[in-house]
């Protein structure tokens, strides 16, 4: 279950005033008392059940598959700022994974529904940052839907908070060039310089850094017939870097590095040195794998010299300029550290030895974890984001909760009605799309137990708890039309992306740019 951070606590008479000052419809429950829940206007089973979702990636599919098959009669919109859908999908499966991406199939036989709309190219909360995308606000939202799903990912990434970090060119944070090599339109501009050195350095040691880590050494040739982007692929095939270190602060027991290793090009592999110690067999496995190397070595005569590592027990300090050259990057400078109690313990801590080492680096990535942020109208209306974790705060199912006073002053955890969240934003950004599935449905679970329930309220119960969905938020905002992406849209996108790659033998050649996709359907 997930933990929650208490918010500034607020009477409920408060918290009461200022959601309706937002949203005229939004009644609570009274929310005195967890014990004392209010009797429904009308059963909820009297009528269908209108959920927005707003997420467009694997979280937000699977939350919408799994309401709709629970649910009967569930109507679901699913808003998306960018054009087209599938978020991480799209834009974080790497280009040589696509088995990764099959579970598109099943999220089109969602969308083929008719109680299915897709709302695309709508920024939700805050307004669009581009001058052809759409926006609404969150209230009102809240003013058409029995309950709204948060289910819109983490898009930014944390930060080292060291020395030259910021200021130095070859610094990059794993995301940003995930989604430059992608297509994602946020990062199309970003255009690293891969010819200034030989070696890189990635530090962290999860998904994500191996991804990056395949992507630099990867055959160009092999990455042809995939998705990446067009501009990343000529990049590439003009890259130096023939070194790669993948470094993590811990050691090898700390993290399950057979399957990931596994993923990467057979180069030749250096494993880091590591102590041999009284090893327990588990342990004495993985370290085998490790000390075993690249399956495959290359001949003396190969003219294949890129090769990558582990190297663990580092700590990063400061990003380091190069001497000739005072604003790009030149090394990466760690501590080496132990491992506490044991370095054999999985959930052994690392302590610094105050002994550096400085690793040559022409390119550093970082790749220590995504983070959410809250919508901007989430303060406004009261709904507490745990900045810490990067989460809403939730009750593990999906339920969003926040902290009230009850009658005898106590604090107790209270839901709000009709709200949920699903995915990273739920949970943090850990795990893969199985695991997002899992979680995805535990939240739609949720919410078809509560909408079976008579104790338990949605959104605008009054008036019989009928709302209009997409077509009263259309009414309300004025959304200009002209801009908003239909399902129908995104397939003759999809239909155009296909047909540029078919010449060159690419399953797709993306638009990475949201004018080119929008005039596809202008």
């Amino acid at each position: 279950m997930i933990s929650l951070t208490r918010a500034r606590p607020r009477t409920c008479t408060n918290w009461q005033r200022t959601l309706n000052a937002c949203c005229s419809a939004f009644v609570s429950r009274g929310i005195a008392s967890s014990s004392s829940p209010t009797s429904l206007t009308s059963s909820h089973n009297e009528r269908p059940c209108r959920i927005a979702v707003i997420g467009s990636g694997p979280a937000g599919f699977y939350t919408a598959y799994r309401a709709m098959a629970k649910i009967r009669g569930a109507k679901v919109d699913m808003y998306e700022s960018l054009p087209v859908p599938f978020g991480l999908v799209r834009f974080g499966v790497a280009p040589d994974h696509p088995e990764v991406k099959n579970c598109q199939e099943k999220f089109e036989e969602v969308a083929a529904s008719p109680n299915f709309t897709f709302v695309g190219n709508v920024s939700v909360g805050s307004p669009s940052d581009r001058p052809d995308g759409s926006a609404v606000s969150l209230a009102s939202i809240l003013r058409h839907y029995n309950a709204v799903v948060f289910a819109y990912g983490a898009s930014m990434d944390r930060t080292l908070g060291i020395p030259g970090e910021a200021a130095l060119k070859g610094v990059y944070s794993a995301r940003e060039f995930v989604g430059w090599y992608n297509g994602l339109p946020e990062y199309a501009d970003l255009a690293p310089d891969l010819t200034r050195g030989e070696e890189a350095v990635i530090i962290g040691q999860g998904n994500v850094a191996l991804d990056v880590a395949r992507m630099l050494l990867e055959d160009v040739d092999v990455l042809r017939k995939s998705d990446i982007a067009a501009h990343a692929l000529e990049t590439l095939s003009k890259s130096r870097v023939e070194r790669v270190h993948v470094v993590g602060r811990r050691g090898p027991m700390q993290r399950t590095h057979q399957a990931l290793c596994r993923g990467l090009p057979p180069y030749r592999y250096r494993p880091d040195p590591y102590q041999s110690q009284a090893t327990p067999p588990p342990p004495r496995r993985l370290m085998d794998i490790l000390l075993k190397g690249s399956p495959t070595t290359p001949s003396p005569s190969s003219n294949n010299t890129k090769s990558w590592s582990l190297d663990f027990c580092l700590t990063p300090k400061q990003f380091l300029p190069r001497p000739s050259s005072p604003s790009h990057l030149g090394f990466t400078e760690f501590e080496r550290t132990t491992l506490s109690p044991t370095p054999f313990d999985p959930h052994a801590y690392a302590l610094g030895t105050g002994a550096t080492v400085q690793i040559p680096s022409s390119l550093a990535f970082r790749s220590i974890g995504y983070k959410s942020a809250p919508l901007h109208e989430f303060a406004g209306i009261g709904i507490p984001f745990d900045a810490a974790r990067g989460v809403i705060s939730n009750d593990g199912s999906g339920r969003v909760q926040h902290d009230e006073r009850t009658r005898g002053a106590a604090m107790a955890l209270v839901s709000f009605p009709g709200l949920y969240c699903a995915g990273w934003v739920k949970r943090g950004p850990t795990g893969v799309i199985a695991s997002t599935m899992q979680d995805a449905f535990a939240t739609a679970d949720a919410i078809a137990e509560d909408w079976a329930k008579k104790d338990v309220s949605f959104l605008n119960e009054q008036g019989g708890g009928a709302v209009a969905g997409w077509e009263g938020v259309q009414l309300e905002t004025g959304v200009d039309k002209a801009n908003v992406v239909s399902w129908e849209d995104w397939r003759k996108i999809d239909g155009a992306e296909r047909e540029r790659g078919r010449p060159i033998g690419k399953e797709r050649e993306k638009f990475i740019t949201t004018s080119e996709m929008l005039a596809v359907v202008r």
